[in-house]
Parts: structure tokens; C-alpha cells; sequence
């Protein structure tokens, strides 16, 4: 009996714009594909909101999926800072 190949299991999602831009994280491929939409919950300004971003292209890298997505604001929680002050 073999052993899987784990690498084959994980991809790289990288944020190229919007509240996560520049950031990437490595999540778990599900039947052996990519998320095409993805909602991520983050702090800003002290407030948690809910970020919605899609595919837009993939790519290998070192032999490892990397998934390029953007950001989806009409689908996103608001993430500007309401400052009463402004």
C-alpha cells in the first residue's frame, strides 16, 4: 500500500486585492479542486466582518497550485472605519 502524497491535498490562495491584499494562506483542496468563492471572517478597526472574494486565474508554483482571488465588496461586509469624529 502507498502512502498519499499530502502536497497533493493543499493549495496557496493569495488575496491580490481589497481588506486581505498581499496576503495568502494555504487552505485544503476539496475533491481535488480549489474553491472558486471564498469568505473570510477579519478584524478591522476592532470590528469582525466578513470578506467575499472569487477565483480569478491559477498557476503552479514549485509544483503547488497557487489560486489568485479578488476581492467581491457588493458581496462584503462594509470595512471602512465609521469615525463620528470625521
Amino acid at each position: 500500500m502507498t502512502t498519499p502524497d499530502h502536497t497533493d491535498v493543499y493549495f496557496t490562495a493569495e488575496f491580490i486585492d481589497g481588506p486581505l491584499a498581499g496576503s495568502a494562506e494555504e487552505r485544503v483542496l476539496v475533491r481535488g479542486t480549489h474553491d472558486e468563492k471564498l469568505s473570510e471572517v477579519a478584524l478591522v478597526d476592532g470590528i469582525e466582518s466578513i470578506f467575499r472574494y472569487f477565483a480569478v486565474d491559477t498557476r503552479e508554483v514549485a509544483g503547488k497550485l497557487h489560486v489568485r482571488y479578488t476581492f467581491n465588496e457588493p458581496a462584503s461586509d462594509t470595512y471602512t472605519s465609521e469615525d463620528e469624529n470625521e
